[in-house]
């Protein structure tokens, strides 16, 4: 079958359990642009050992002979994870990630950028973090934005997804310029945070690392802890491929007197991707209206007054209330983040769709 016949019949099959006509309209909108704007960008996927190298649990990161794919798996003695061999300064990091199926309460599977080892106090982070579920509960996933240390000031969102990440290989991509940031799935634009002076250091600068992750997080990851990760079901498998890394790679000390950048980075905000046309903003739109469950922009509880870089739309702002998600409820106490235990600022709730 071909990939759009897939797509659509994904759709249709997501789409049968439901009753609303809007679904089908909405997952047939998202689908189809997705398998339209696959081939607009010109990426070109890397090995393993070209750009990588293991991070921890050496023996559950598990290579392809070709070096094309990487398997990161948690049982119960360790979690995985790779990092890139060099640090970038802005860059396009993406691949394309199987989750792992059947039960997952308590699992994080990460993919993000970090320069936490190297600016202990003033770390930068852009993260997509998977979060586990009960069986027959569908995983869910976040994105945030960390600038010069401001843990403090987390820049969360949490969506659902309009598929089920463990059927099969999707695309996910984090875009980082100096003058905007840019979350995708499967091509779809989910999330954009376009840098404006009032940010200061919270918008990301210093260079990074690409890493991906998978790890107990028994204590947060379901339902505020609720649910454990139960070893019955392990090892559990997060199956990584096509992984594409664009970018300048830069001596982290001597980052300022980098020029050989700039033409690299010049290329990088050249690409299709670097753009969010009309039409990917059209889909972002409906994305975040039915896929996602929780806006800092519109936690009032934890910003009196919505951070700079936020677009504040009045039909957001009646679904979200005061809390920032989409019911009430939860905690709002701030937890610190600690390597291998990444701890979110917000507690966990099911989505209302």
């Amino acid at each position: 079958m071909d990939p759009l016949r897939r797509l659509v019949s994904l759709a249709v099959t997501t789409s049968s359990s439901s009753s609303s006509s809007s679904s089908l309209t909405l997952l047939l909108a998202l689908l189809f642009y997705a398998a339209s704007a696959a081939a607009a960008f010109d990426i070109v996927p890397i090995t393993f050992d070209e750009a990588y190298a293991p991070l921890f649990g050496d023996s559950n990161v598990v290579r392809s002979g070709d070096g094309k794919s990487v398997r990161l798996l948690l049982d119960r003695f360790s979690g995985s994870g790779f990092i890139s061999s060099n640090l970038y300064k802005y860059g396009f990091f993406s691949a394309r990630i199987k989750l792992p199926s059947d039960y997952t309460a308590g699992i994080v599977v990460a993919f993000y950028t970090s320069n936490g080892d190297v600016f202990e106090k003033t770390h930068d982070e852009l993260d997509i973090e998977f979060l586990g579920n009960i069986k027959g509960k569908k995983w869910r996933f976040q994105t945030n934005v960390y600038g010069n240390g401001s843990t403090s000031r987390g820049r969360e969102e949490r969506y659902t997804l309009w598929f089920d990440p463990t059927r099969a290989f999707h695309r996910y991509s984090i875009l980082w310029t100096a003058n905007n940031i840019i979350f995708y799935v499967d091509e779809v634009p989910i999330r954009e945070i376009i840098r404006n002076d009032a940010m200061g250091g919270d918008f990301p600068a210093k260079p990074m690392a690409l890493y991906a992750t998978i790890w107990d997080a028994s204590d947060w990851a379901t339902s505020g802890g609720r649910y454990k990760v139960n070893y019955k079901y392990a090892p559990f498998v997060a199956e990584f491929k096509d992984l594409v890394l664009q970018g300048c790679p830069v001596d982290p000390i001597d980052q300022y007197s980098s020029g050989h950048c700039y033409d690299k980075l010049a290329l990088l905000e050249a690409q299709d991707f670097a753009t969010v046309t009309a039409q990917r903003h059209a889909a972002m739109r409906r994305f975040r209206q039915n896929y996602m469950y929780y806006s800092y922009c519109y936690d009032t509880i934890r910003y009196a007054i919505p951070p700079p870089e936020c677009v504040i739309l009045q039909s957001e702002k009646e679904r979200f209330k005061d809390t920032g998600r989409l019911k009430f409820g939860g905690s709002h106490k701030k937890r610190s983040r600690r390597r291998g235990h990444r701890i979110p600022l917000v507690s966990e709730e099911q989505p209302v769709m």
